[in-house]
C-alpha cells in the first residue's frame, strides 16, 4: 500500500541528460516510492540515442527494459502514454503531490508556463499547479535564450522550482556517475527524500 506522501509523477522529456532521469526513478523506487513515469516522445529518441535503450509502445515490454538497465524492481512503476488521459496523473482528484520532469526541455518549460496542456505531460504538471503541490523541473539547456529566462522567472515566481542540470565540484567528483548523482541528490533533498549520495555542505 503507497499513501500520498510516497508517491511521485516523474516525467522525461525530450532534452538531452536522459542519464539524470534513469539514476533518479532508480533512487526513487530503491526509496520504495510509487512512481508513475511519463515519457514523451522526443524522450524515447533521446534514450535510444544516449543510453542504447529502444523502449516499446508496449507497458510490459517498457518495463522489462527498464528493469535489465536499472537493475532493481520495477514493482511500483507505473508508465502512462503521452495520451492516457485516463490516467491518475491527469485529475487532481488522484494525482501525487510531487512531480519531477527531469531532464526537462525548455520547450515543456515553456508550454507549462502558458498551460497547453496538449500532452500527458504538460496536464500532470498543470494539475500540480492548480493543486499548489510540488513541482521540480531540471532544466538541460545551454545557452539560456532571454526567452527562456523568461518562462523559467514565470513559472519560479508561481512557487515552481527551476533546477538546471549544473553539478557542483566541491565534493570531488571522479566520474560521470559522481556529477549525475550531485543532480539526482539535489532532487530528492528537495522532495524530503533520504539519500547517501551527498553529504550535506560542511559534513
Amino acid at each position: 500500500m503507497f499513501n500520498e506522501t510516497k508517491s511521485i509523477t516523474l516525467a522525461f522529456t525530450g532534452a538531452s541528460g536522459a542519464c539524470y532521469g534513469l539514476r533518479l526513478l532508480r533512487y526513487l523506487l530503491l526509496a520504495n516510492y510509487k512512481v508513475y513515469l511519463l515519457i514523451s516522445s522526443a524522450a524515447r529518441v533521446v534514450l535510444e540515442s544516449e543510453h542504447n535503450l529502444k523502449l516499446s509502445n508496449k507497458t510490459q515490454i517498457t518495463k522489462q527494459a527498464f528493469s535489465k538497465y536499472l537493475n532493481c524492481s520495477l514493482e511500483n512503476l507505473e508508465i502512462f502514454g503521452k495520451n492516457d488521459w485516463f490516467s491518475v496523473v491527469a485529475s487532481g482528484s488522484g494525482a501525487p503531490k510531487k512531480m519531477v520532469i527531469c531532464p526537462c526541455s525548455v520547450g515543456s518549460v515553456a508550454a507549462i508556463a502558458y498551460g497547453m496542456s496538449e500532452n500527458l505531460i504538460e496536464r500532470a504538471a498543470d494539475v500540480i499547479i492548480k493543486e499548489q503541490g510540488q513541482l521540480l523541473l531540471v532544466v538541460r539547456e545551454t545557452p539560456f535564450s532571454t526567452l527562456h529566462l523568461k518562462n523559467m522567472h514565470k513559472l519560479s515566481k508561481m512557487g515552481i522550482t527551476i533546477m538546471p542540470a549544473s553539478p557542483g565540484f566541491y565534493h570531488q567528483p571522479q566520474s560521470i556517475e559522481d556529477l549525475i548523482d550531485f543532480i539526482v541528490a539535489r532532487i530528492l533533498d528537495h522532495f524530503g527524500i533520504q539519500q547517501r549520495l551527498l553529504t550535506c555542505w560542511g559534513e
